[in-house]
């Protein structure tokens, strides 16, 4: 069996091509579609994916800013700047960068943010609509895996998806996409976690993996039915003296261990990585798309 590798690079460049028209679209409303990124302390991880949405911006003609924060930053001045943005007619998307420096409480600043600016889609409004099948918008990563389900041209309708990992950024908005009565989704939906007994027991009844625990490689062979399709979202630098740069990036699947036992898989990187800053793009058009909505019959 040959197995296919699902690369996102072609997806996203897919996204990002057809936000153009609806980018011009907005422009000719008088609108330009506008992202602030607010960005707490000098993580390097951190830093590195800043850069890599101020270029997405630049390309795609998105007006764009990055507010860079000291780690100092106090509850009270992060919460007073969300406010201001919130107002901010420029943006249409307010991205507070993660992980927060540890005193900051980052559940009271995504329930600050406008959820009409909620591009990462982490309101507790934008999940409850989620949940219910109503038009929100989507966690960018969960969303960029139905983007490569669709691209690739796999069935979810009625197949049995296996996620491992439940975080309110990948495991929980992913279950709830699946289950959801669309063409893209309609399937039967497991999420396995840390409290999970036996774990490969439901990893090895997946037609669709999708593995998302933070654990470099905690996939082997062995918790994969044959010819199932492997979505692996991890992204874990391992030290390696024989790398250039003393570390070398890791999914959390064993990627050569497994990928000779399934029909499709995703490398890491260039697998689903690339597909979440595509889905912040589309997210901020789709906001301001809905802002000019709002002021032209006063409804979304």
């Amino acid at each position: 069996m040959e197995t296919k590798i699902l690369y996102g690079k072609p997806v996203a460049n897919s996204v990002k091509s057809g936000l153009k028209n609806r980018i011009e679209n907005c422009n000719r409303e008088g609108i330009r579609p506008g992202l602030v990124v607010v960005l707490v302390g000098d993580d390097p991880a951190s830093k590195s994916y800043v850069r890599s949405k101020e270029r997405a911006c630049e390309t795609l003609g998105i007006y764009s800013e990055t507010i860079h924060l000291p780690a100092e930053t106090t509850q009270v001045e992060l919460n007073a700047l969300i406010d201001r943005l919130n107002e901010d007619d420029r943006f249409h998307g307010i991205l507070v960068q993660m992980p927060l420096p540890g005193h900051l409480n980052d559940i009271e600043i995504i329930e600050r943010i406008s959820p009409a600016k909620d591009v990462d889609g982490f309101h507790p409004m934008s999940v409850g609509r989620l949940v219910q099948g109503q038009n929100t918008l989507l966690p960018c990563t969960p969303a960029g895996i139905i983007e490569i389900l669709t691209y690739y041209d796999i069935e979810t309708k009625g197949k049995h998806v296996v996620i491992v990992g439940r975080s309110n950024i990948v495991g929980k908005p992913m279950l709830n996409l699946m289950y959801q009565k669309s063409e893209s989704a309609n399937a039967t939906a497991t999420i396995c976690h840390t409290g999970t007994k036996d774990i490969k027991k439901h990893t090895r009844q997946a037609d669709i993996l999708i593995v998302a625990a933070g654990v470099p490689e905690m996939v082997k062979a062995d918790m994969v039915k044959e010819g199932a399709i492997v979505i692996d979202v991890g992204m874990n630098r391992v030290d390696d003296p024989t790398c250039e740069k003393g570390y070398r990036l890791t999914g959390d699947v064993a990627f050569e261990e497994v990928k000779d036992h399934c029909k499709a898989i995703t490398p890491v990187p260039g697998g689903v990585g690339v597909m979440t800053i595509a889905m912040l793009m589309k997210n901020t058009v789709q906001a301001a798309e809905d802002h000019v909505k709002m002021k032209k019959y006063g409804k979304k």
